[in-house]
C-alpha cells in the first residue's frame, strides 16, 4: 500500500496540521505563489506515488479558495500522485443546488465537475448545504456529520426540557438529528429571505415557552437566520444557544452576533476562525477528518461517520 501523504491549501492550514498529527503522517510540503494580478501557482513536493489529501475549505474568500483547491489538485495529479482526495470540509457553492429563475446556473454540479476534472478521485465534505451533492458529482462524495460532536458539546449543562430549534423549514432535519441526539423535541421558525443578508420570521410552530433553546443550522455566514430567528423566539424561550457545522462568518455577521447578546455561538473548525472576540465555542473535527482519511487509505467503510439525512 502507497503511504500517506496531507497536502494543506492555505485556507485551513491549522486544521490540517491537526489531521496530520492525529494520523502521524508527513504533511506534503506545499506553497502558493500570488501574482500581483491576484493569479495563484500553488506547487506540491513529495507526494509522487503516495495517496494524497489535499484539505482545502472554500472559506471566504471562496472564489481564491476555490481556485487554489483546483489548481493543488491539478499540481497533485502531474506529479504523479498514486491517488488523489479532495477533502473539503466546507464546500461553498453548494446552495446553488437547483435553479429557482430562468438564467441561473447550477453551481453545486459545477464546482464537483471542476473539482473532479482537476484531478481528485474522491471528495470528502461535512454536514454540506444539499443532500443530493453526490448525484451531481461525476466522483465518489463522502459526507461526515459534525452533528454528533456538536451534541455531545451540547449535552453538558443540558436539561430534557431543552428544544432543538430549526431556524426555516429546510433545516427541519437536521434539528430532528439533534434533538435525537440530546433526546428532547423540536420546533420550527418559519422564515421568508428578503435578500442575501436580510430574513425575517414569519411564525413559530412547537412550544418553547419558558424553556431553554438551541438554534441549530448547517452554517451561519451573515448571521441573519439567526437574528430572525431570535426575535422571535425572544417572548417565549429563556436561553439561548446556536450550534452550526461551519462558520465561514463574514464582519458583519460577527458584528450581529455580538449586537444579539448571544452567550455561546458552538461551530466547529471547518473554516478557520480569526476574529475570536465573537462568542464562539469551536470544536475540531481534525480527529473525525483523521479517522476518514485512514479508512479511506485502508479501504475501510465510513458507515459510523456519515451524514444520514
Amino acid at each position: 500500500m502507497s503511504s500517506l501523504r496531507i497536502v494543506s491549501g492555505s485556507a485551513n492550514p491549522r486544521l490540517a496540521e491537526s489531521i496530520a498529527d492525529a494520523l502521524d503522517v508527513t504533511s506534503g510540503a506545499s506553497a502558493v505563489e500570488r501574482f500581483p494580478d491576484g493569479e495563484l501557482r500553488p506547487r506540491v513536493e513529495h507526494v509522487g506515488g503516495h495517496d494524497v489529501y489535499v484539505v482545502q475549505p472554500t472559506a471566504p474568500p471562496a472564489n481564491d479558495s476555490l481556485m487554489e483547491l483546483l489548481l493543488l489538485l491539478d499540481a497533485c495529479r502531474r506529479a504523479r500522485a498514486r491517488r488523489v482526495t479532495a477533502v473539503v470540509p466546507y464546500l461553498g457553492y453548494v446552495r446553488q443546488d437547483r435553479r429557482t429563475h430562468t438564467g441561473e446556473s447550477l453551481g453545486a454540479r459545477l464546482v464537483c465537475e471542476a473539482i473532479a476534472q482537476a484531478g481528485a478521485e474522491r471528495l470528502v465534505v461535512v454536514d454540506p448545504h444539499t443532500p443530493t451533492l453526490e448525484a451531481m458529482s461525476p466522483i465518489p462524495v463522502e459526507t461526515l456529520s459534525a452533528v454528533p460532536l456538536l451534541a455531545s458539546r451540547l449535552t453538558a449543562g443540558r436539561t430534557d426540557r431543552t428544544v432543538v430549534v430549526a431556524p426555516d423549514l429546510g433545516a427541519g432535519p437536521l434539528a430532528e438529528r439533534y434533538a435525537a441526539a440530546l433526546g428532547t423535541s423540536v420546533a420550527i421558525v418559519r422564515k421568508f429571505r428578503q435578500s442575501g443578508t436580510e430574513v425575517s420570521a414569519v411564525e413559530l410552530i412547537g412550544d418553547i415557552e419558558g424553556r431553554p433553546t438551541v438554534i441549530v443550522d448547517d452554517m451561519i455566514a451573515t448571521g441573519a437566520t439567526i437574528e430572525a430567528s431570535l426575535h422571535i423566539l425572544h417572548y417565549h424561550a429563556r436561553d439561548v444557544v446556536v450550534a452550526a457545522t461551519h462558520g465561514p462568518l463574514l464582519p458583519a455577521a460577527t458584528e450581529r452576533l455580538r449586537a444579539l447578546g448571544l452567550r455561546r455561538v458552538l461551530v466547529t473548525d471547518t473554516v478557520a476562525h480569526r476574529d475570536t472576540a465573537a462568542p464562539l465555542d469551536v470544536c475540531s473535527v481534525g480527529p473525525l477528518l483523521a479517522d476518514a482519511i485512514a479508512r479511506l487509505h485502508q479501504d475501510r467503510p465510513l458507515a459510523e461517520l456519515a451524514a444520514h439525512r
